[in-house]
């Protein structure tokens, strides 16, 4: 059974590193001791190790940082829980593929470690990244991803303002090319939402909710708390 807890970010406005879901974060992984922690969306890999570190360590967490393994893909074949955090969703997804670490991940996964993806780890769980907001500063070998759900996930969604003067595209309207080429669907989580997938069942968590986009459909209002089980058909 697989156990996803998919962030839209990992810092919100006024808060501190995974302190808007520090407590869900607490849950999700209870039983566990030691995180694999994957800092490639970065490229400071060190400091952005450190950082998690820390941070899991106030939550009783002791972590391991994947880059510093001497066999990366020993240590996601044995890790108890795997955390990928955010940052450039093509650099990211690059090293997965430098590494041939996308099955080893997909592999403990489905073996029953938990899974906590942030932004770019949130992206990386979807059949593709092509819902990234990310510049491709990179190019991975394939925008093909771990396909941890079926569905496209588009993290740091932002509605559009009525009131700005600004012509580029709208978040929506980017949404609305990907599904040109593809029939979807997309959840759209605005800053602070989060999806915990537990088997057959999805929630969507944080105060902030998101939209549901599909080809040929009107975006549908997602509300906190809703459950998207549905979305597990494909």
């Amino acid at each position: 059974m697989r156990r996803l807890l998919l962030v839209s970010n990992s810092t919100s406005h006024g808060s501190g590193y995974l302190d808007h879901f520090a407590g869900r974060l607490h849950g999700f992984l209870a039983g566990v001791a030691r995180v694999l922690f994957v800092p490639f969306a970065l490229y400071d890999r060190d400091g952005y190790a450190a950082k998690a570190r820390e941070r899991l360590a106030r939550l009783g967490f002791e972590v391991d940082s994947l880059h510093a393994a001497a066999d990366p893909r020993r240590a996601v074949a044995e890790a108890e829980a795997i955390f990928i955090g955010g940052g450039n969703t093509f650099r990211l997804l690059r090293e997965l593929y430098a590494g041939d670490l996308l099955a080893p991940i997909r592999e403990r996964v489905d073996a029953g470690a938990p899974y906590v993806g942030t932004s770019a780890g949130t992206n990386v769980a979807c059949p593709t990244a092509r819902t990234t907001n990310d510049m491709p500063i990179v190019e991975p070998p394939s925008l093909a991803a771990l396909g941890l759900v079926p569905f496209q996930i588009n993290p740091h969604f932002a509605d559009a303002d009525p009131a700005s003067t600004h012509q580029g595209e709208t978040r929506e309207q980017r949404i609305a090319e990907y599904l040109e080429e593809s029939p979807g669907p997309v959840v759209a989580l605005r800053e602070s939402a989060l999806l915990r997938v537990e088997g057959g069942e999805i929630e969507l968590l944080g105060p902030t909710g998101g939209v549901l986009f599909a080809r040929g459909e009107d975006p549908e209002p997602l509300a906190p708390g809703e459950r998207l089980d549905y979305l597990l058909g494909g």
